[in-house]
């Protein structure tokens, strides 16, 4: 009483003990989480994938279970939310996937999100070199499909396995004139025999989606007549750039995407093909949920 924390109303009413909120511990977190919410429709973090975790949850999850230095392992990481949130608290980590779809958005992540902050990182299971690409294609040509147009950065176009082939096995999106509106490449990728009639294909493929450049990707070598059809495609030539010319049709082989070779075609800011992830730095706290 002499510290002034029994407080009396009014004579007569039971005395209450006054408390403050910097004295106490605070009530512990329970096993109903519902104070973060989950990623809104609009939401700067939102990247597309249909799992997506919120990162305060996770980081709830990794700081609550571990220290800076510690390894956290996610056997089924998606888009990676486990991964970059263990990056940016300084932790090591291990993702694992079944799908190279799900490495590539992982990659993109990560390397948006930490830039030349990025810890260096291996990613073991994927093909090094044309023997296991070609066995990756025998074992599973769709997965064969997404791991090489994640050697090109380009977006899938659909899961075929649940729908009707329309032409079109990823999309890369550039800009290059002052528009603001991107323009589009549409990619093909061939794991089996390829002819000239093939690229006679994807020039139709180009009109019909008002493509300004398309981009075959075979595991055969090219035919000196899929050279010759190619070339007959002509160039694309930026109107902000002139003199600048990208052949509207480019053969590229699986062997050349190993070697380092990329497609040719304006790479100006802004990357338009993939959603970014928010730039955030290492240690950075908490934005939002109780801790």
């Amino acid at each position: 009483m002499a510290e002034g924390r029994i407080v009396q109303t009014k004579p007569g009413m039971v005395p209450r003990y006054k408390r403050y909120l910097d004295e106490v511990e605070g009530v512990a977190i329970g096993d109903i989480w519902d104070d973060i919410p989950p990623i809104g429709a609009q939401a700067t973090e939102r990247l597309g994938y249909p799992t997506q975790k919120p990162e305060p949850l996770l980081e709830r999850i990794i700081e609550a279970s571990s220290n800076e230095g510690d390894l956290i392992l996610d056997a089924f990481c998606g888009c990676g939310t486990t991964i970059a949130v263990a990056e940016r608290l300084k932790r090591r980590w291990i993702g694992i996937d079944i799908t190279h779809l799900a490495i590539t958005l992982m990659r993109h992540r990560l390397e948006d999100t930490f830039g030349p902050e990025l810890s260096p990182y291996e990613v073991i299971g994927d093909p090094k070199d044309l023997h296991s690409a070609e066995a990756l294609a025998k074992h599973d040509r769709y997965q064969f499909e997404w791991w090489a147009l994640g050697k090109l950065a380009a977006r899938p176009a659909q899961d075929k396995r649940k729908g009707a082939d329309t032409g079109i096995d990823g999309v890369i999106n550039f800009f290059d004139d002052n528009s603001g509106k991107a323009k589009k490449i549409i990619v093909q990728v061939k794991s089996g025999h390829v002819t000239r009639n093939q690229i006679g294909d994807l020039r139709g493929v180009m009109e019909r989606e008002k493509a300004s450049i398309g981009a075959f990707i075979t595991l055969e070598q090219q035919t000196k007549p899929m050279i010759e059809e190619a070339a007959s495609a002509g160039f694309h030539e930026p109107e902000y750039f002139p003199g600048n010319y990208y052949p509207r049709i480019q053969i590229l082989t699986i062997e050349d995407l190993l070697a380092g070779k990329r497609l040719e075609y304006p790479r100006l800011a802004p990357e338009a093909t993939f959603k970014k992830a928010e730039r955030k730095e290492k240690g950075k706290p908490p934005q939002q949920g109780l801790w």
